[in-house]
Formats: C-alpha cells, structure tokens, sequence
C-alpha cells in the first residue's frame, strides 16, 4: 500500500503536471495534538507549482487541490498546509 505522501504526489501529478512539487510530511510537529495519527502521515505542508492555477484566485486554486485530495481529506490527513503559485510566482 502507497503512503499517504505518494498518494498526495501522485494524485497532484496526474491533475495538475506540476513543475514544482515539494511535500512535507509535518505529523512529527503535531504530536500528540488532535487529529495526530500514530506513525504520522497526518498533517502535511505541500507547495505545488503549475500552469494550471494561471488566471485562478489563491481560493480556486486551493479549492481545486483539496477537490483532488478530497478522499485523503477524509481520512488520514489532518490538516493540510498550501502554497499554490503558477511558475511566473515561484
């Protein structure tokens, strides 16, 4: 079974062919706070640059990301942290 992580990259992959991908697993930090799963994989930080946001609002794009990661949502993540930039604001 894939981890939570290469669900979320490969999920974010397949939707967006991002340029820039870069996640974080921050479950360490979260010990033991609400929502903490043991073993991690709860609470993630990703940035993710695409062409795809170009012409979106910082909403949309994040409402787009959480559609896509919508299963994980409701399941073992947490809490999710996103920077959503198109190539020209990375």
């Amino acid at each position: 079974m894939a981890s939570v992580a290469d669900r979320i990259r490969s999920k974010l992959n397949q939707a967006f062919a991002p340029v820039r991908l870069d996640i974080q697993d921050d479950s360490a930090k979260h010990s033991g706070h609400s929502g903490a799963r043991e073993g991690g994989e709860s609470h993630f930080s990703v940035t993710i640059v695409s062409e795809a946001f170009k012409g979106q609002s910082r909403v949309a794009r994040q409402r787009q990301v959480n559609t896509v990661l919508a299963e994980e949502l409701k399941g073992p993540v947490h809490a999710l942290s996103l920077q959503t930039l198109t190539p020209e604001e990375a």
